[in-house]
C-alpha cells in the first residue's frame, strides 16, 4: 500500500529537519509519495501569502501531513501559521506523548506522560 503524504519544509532549519525526518520514514521501507509545498517565507517571495491554496488543497487531499518549523512574518500583518492551520483543519487537540525507554536513564521510572492541549483557543 502507498501513502501520499503532505511535506511542508518549512524555514530556518525546517528544511534541514523535514529532510531527516523524510529519510527516517523513508528507512521504515513504508511506500511514501510525498507531496512538498510551500510555506512560510518561501511562500511569500512565490504566491504573497504565507499559506497558499495549493498547501491547503495538499493537506486536504492527502488527509496527512508533516510540517517542519515555519516562521510567521512579524509585524506584516499576517497571523501565526501555525495557529491558522489548526484552526483551517479543526485540529482540536495536540497530544505530546513522553515515554521513557528500558535501558535509559531517568530521573522516574516507569512513568510515561500524555500531554493533551486544546489547540482552538
Amino acid at each position: 500500500m502507498s501513502y501520499k503524504i503532505t511535506l511542508i519544509p518549512g524555514d530556518g532549519i525546517g528544511p534541514e529537519i523535514a529532510q531527516v525526518a523524510k529519510e527516517c520514514i523513508e528507512a521504515t521501507g513504508v511506500d511514501i509519495e510525498w507531496d512538498i509545498v510551500p510555506a512560510g517565507e518561501e511562500a511569500i517571495e512565490k504566491y504573497g501569502t504565507p499559506i497558499p491554496q495549493i498547501t491547503l488543497d495538499s493537506i486536504e487531499r492527502n488527509k496527512i501531513c508533516l510540517k517542519a518549523p515555519i516562521t510567521t512574518p512579524v509585524g506584516k500583518g499576517y497571523r501565526s501559521i501555525n495557529v491558522f492551520l489548526r484552526q483551517n483543519f479543526k485540529l482540536y487537540v495536540c497530544l505530546r506523548p513522553f515515554k521513557i525507554y528500558e535501558g535509559v536513564r531517568t530521573r522516574f521510572e516507569n512513568v510515561d506522560i500524555v500531554v493533551i492541549r486544546e489547540n482552538m483557543e
